[in-house]
């Protein structure tokens, strides 16, 4: 049944809504204000007609802001009859968003009416209004910045109007400009303006929540013109005209045409093309001539060049930058002094070795292209014959027989430096002494030397890899100009584990000393290899090793000291340090017919080197030795099965189920029950071939100490037991065996009986009287 009521709830709303005056026509919703600051409370109200009279009597209404529900309406019925529903919302944080009325109608929300809502902010005020008068299109155009965002549609209008004065009094309007959607410029036209008459600007936002206004600019457009940029460009010299100067440059501009009556000021920047220079700034240029000739650039080198300008003296904006000119200086002769040092070839005297270094003279000395050596023969005036021309910095040549100085030039393009006049003097100073060398650190060399006196006025310093090749192009040479130094730092083309020769001679005025050699290395290096071992004796338990130590080598460091290792089968390793001036060593407590794997490392300060791996075995034992260790160990354990017998005899514990104990027959009851009066019989060992024993006599001890055999227990002994024990009664055999009785009692009565020795113990043996012979009984268990 609820099942068929909802069908049919839901059959009727939809009639209802194909019906004229719908759900939709039932409601309206009245809001405080659909716009409101963002944030900000709002109520609305929703009223539902009367005239919907297929409705309940008493419908729900129900609010929706967007997707969400929202609780707190507040419902009554009017005078009227309509029902009406409130709602305040606190706090509107959606900037836009729709509010519904809703109906509960079957299982779905109806809508009845919805508002959309707005929040946002009031337009803030415009700032950094500026203008500017272009030329080209006649036009004023103002630019501002609107401000933060407002949530809301804002318009932005610019305003202005004419003044005869400074924009206080207000003359005729001039046609608001309104901006583009989103752009925050506008363009004033020319027939709107007064290019030389005073006019105030402004700009106006409004929104629905309020309207802001910038402060009033007051310009006259002239004051605020910018002007094109100007055209650069620059001119090949004429064979009339001499040469640019060394790193200068010849421009040319020409302003913007339509600007040729406005009076102007330019300036030009430039900077290399190549590194990350910043721009140089270089202005005013002259008004007079639209030529300028640009210096103290560096030679030979790309620049970069742009130009501007601007209205003066009169107000105006700087134009933009023009378009960029690539131009390259000119060249300069090269400004250098050439440090010179030449060495004759050893089988043919007459070829010199020529080498030099340039040393430049300012900071901008030019590039160099080349080196010329020539000298001039004294009979032929004004002649030079050139010698070397090449582009390193070293040549050799054949020295002609009568030439004693020759001239080295460096050149470029633009021309030649000052020539360094070399003269080939003879080895007549005195030499430097003390001569050394040490490293400082992988990549250098100290080397140092005592002063000759005289005191020189300079040194050249030599150095390369030894052995020296055939030539010596790869040595490395330098020029101390002070005389009175005592040593120099080499770093440069120093490699770590080099042996380097280094050689310093002395130059005195017109002449030079001989030269002075040492040997160093750059780094010294670990051993190559240690030494390889050898065995010279073995035994069972001991090796004695042997090994030549290496010879010293060039660059390698002096040994410190040897180690020894070496391992067992069971990887149990062992190791020796030994002195470096050790040359052999007895290795101790090895294991007999044990493998051992030795091994000798060679260490010095600059590392350490193992060596090659000798695998040795000791020595088997011999026969006799094995029979004495047999024999020994045979020895011992004959011992321990001794002192485990003994620990197993003198043992009570032990000792009772081997051995039960035997009680004594003179101390038990076995004389209560023997018979008083029995026959003599003659007793005959059988078998025995001797007389018959008539009597048993037994002795014993009153007291006597146990013997260190005999265990504490008084009724156990150590050896074997006594099965059988007699006694024999004197006399008349009832006589005796009252007795014992008697003797029996008087024990019982006394205390416990006293036992008998059985080791201790005599027994006599005497002819049997002729009256009879007692029987003996054996005992063989306790009563």
């Amino acid at each position: 049944m609820a099942r068929l009521r909802t069908y049919s709830l839901t059959w009727a709303a939809l009639i209802i809504l194909l019906l004229p005056g719908s759900l939709e026509e039932c409601g309206h919703i009245s809001v405080s204000a659909p716009i409101v600051h963002l944030g900000d409370p709002i109520t609305a109200s929703c009223i539902i007609k009367q005239n919907c009279s297929h409705l309940d009597l008493e419908p729900q209404i129900l609010w929706r802001l967007g997707a969400e529900l929202q609780p707190g309406g507040r419902q009554q019925r009017l005078s009227d009859g309509t029902q009406q529903s409130t709602i305040t919302l606190p706090h509107l944080n959606h900037t836009r968003a729709f509010l519904s009325c809703c109906l509960n109608w079957g299982n779905s929300l109806q809508i009845l009416d919805q508002v959309e809502l707005r929040a946002g902010y009031p337009p803030a005020v415009p700032r950094n209004l500026s203008c500017l008068m272009n030329l080209t299109t006649s036009s004023l155009i103002c630019q501002w910045e609107p401000g933060p965002e407002t949530h809301l549609p804002t318009s932005f209008t610019l305003k202005s109007f004419k003044s005869r004065g400074n924009c206080q009094t207000q003359g005729d309007s001039i046609l608001d400009c309104v901006p583009e959607d989103g752009q925050s410029h506008c363009s004033i036209p020319r027939r709107h303006l007064l290019l030389y008459q005073n006019m105030g600007i402004w700009v106006q936002a409004e929104n629905a929540l309020g309207t802001s206004m910038s402060p009033q600019l007051c310009l006259e457009p002239m004051d605020v013109v910018k002007l094109e940029p100007p055209m650069l460009w620059t001119t090949d010299p004429s064979p009339e005209e001499a040469p640019p100067q060394a790193g200068c440059l010849q421009l040319c501009w020409e302003p913007w045409q339509p600007a040729l009556h406005i009076n102007q000021k330019c300036e030009l920047r430039h900077k290399p093309q190549s590194g990350e220079a910043s721009w140089a700034l270089v202005g005013p240029l002259p008004l007079e001539a639209l030529r300028y000739e640009l210096c103290g650039l560096l030679p030979a080198t790309a620049y970069t060049l742009q130009i501007r300008c601007i209205r003066w003296p009169l107000p105006g904006h700087w134009s933009d930058w023009s378009p960029s000119l690539e131009l390259r200086t000119t060249e300069r002769a090269p400004t250098v002094r050439l440090n010179t040092w030449w060495r004759q070839r050893q089988l043919d005297p007459r070829t010199v070795q020529l080498f030099w270094k340039p040393v430049p003279l300012e900071e901008d000395s030019g590039q160099i292209q080349g080196y010329v050596v020539s000298w001039r023969p004294s009979g032929q005036a004004g002649a030079i014959l050139p010698l070397c021309n090449t582009t390193e910095l070293s040549c050799t040549f054949p020295l002609p027989s009568e030439a004693q100085e020759v001239a080295l030039v460096a050149y470029n393009s633009a021309g030649t430096s000052r020539p360094t006049p070399v003269v080939f003097s003879e080895s007549r100073g005195p030499a430097l002494t003390r001569l050394h060398a040490m490293a400082r650190d992988p990549h250098s060399l100290w080397v140092g030397w005592e002063p000759p006196s005289p005191w020189p006025r300079g040194y050249v310093i030599e150095w390369g890899l030894s052995p020296p090749s055939t030539s010596n192009s790869n040595k490395t040479w330098r020029m101390e100009q002070n005389g009175s130094a005592t040593g120099f730092l080499l770093q440069e083309n120093i490699r770590p584990f080099q042996l380097y020769e280094i050689t310093v001679t002395p130059l005195y005025q017109d002449a030079m000393g001989p030269s002075q050699h040492v040997y160093a290395y750059s780094q010294e290096m670990a051993p190559c290899h240690a030494p390889e071992l050898h065995l010279k004796h073995i035994g069972k338990t001991w090796a004695q090793l042997e090994w030549v130590p290496e010879p010293p080598e060039l660059g390698k460091s002096p040994l410190t000291h040897y180690t020894i290792f070496w391992t067992n089968t069971q990887n149990q390793s062992f190791s020796t340090i030994l002195n470096a001036s050790s040359r052999g060593f007895v290795l101790h407590g090895l294991e007999p017919a044990s493998l051992y794997h030795i091994h000798l490392m060679a260490a010095s300060q600059a590392g350490a080197t193992n060596g090659t791996v000798l695998t040795l075995m000791t020595l088997i034992p011999e026969g006799s030795e094995l029979h004495i260790l047999l024999g020994l160990f045979g020895l011992l354990l004959l011992l321990s099965c001794l002192c485990g017998t003994a620990w197993l005899c003198c043992s009570p514990s032990r000792k009772n189920p081997l051995w039960p104990s035997v009680p004594d027959p003179a101390h038990s009851s076995l004389g209560s029950w023997v018979p008083t009066i029995m026959e003599e019989e003659a007793f005959q060992l059988p078998g025995l071939g001797m007389p018959p024993i008539t009597k048993l006599t037994v002795l014993e001890e009153d007291e006597k100490k146990p013997l260190p055999w005999e265990s504490h227990n008084s009724s156990e002994t150590c050896g074997l037991p006594t099965l059988v024990q007699t006694y024999v009664l004197q006399g008349d055999p009832r006589a005796a065996s009252a007795q014992a009785q008697s003797q029996s009692g008087t024990s019982d009565q006394a205390g416990p009986p006293r036992q008998s020795s059985y080791f201790k113990d005599q027994i006599m043996l005497h002819p049997a009287p002729p009256n009879g012979l007692l029987y003996l009984f054996p005992i063989t268990s306790v009563l």
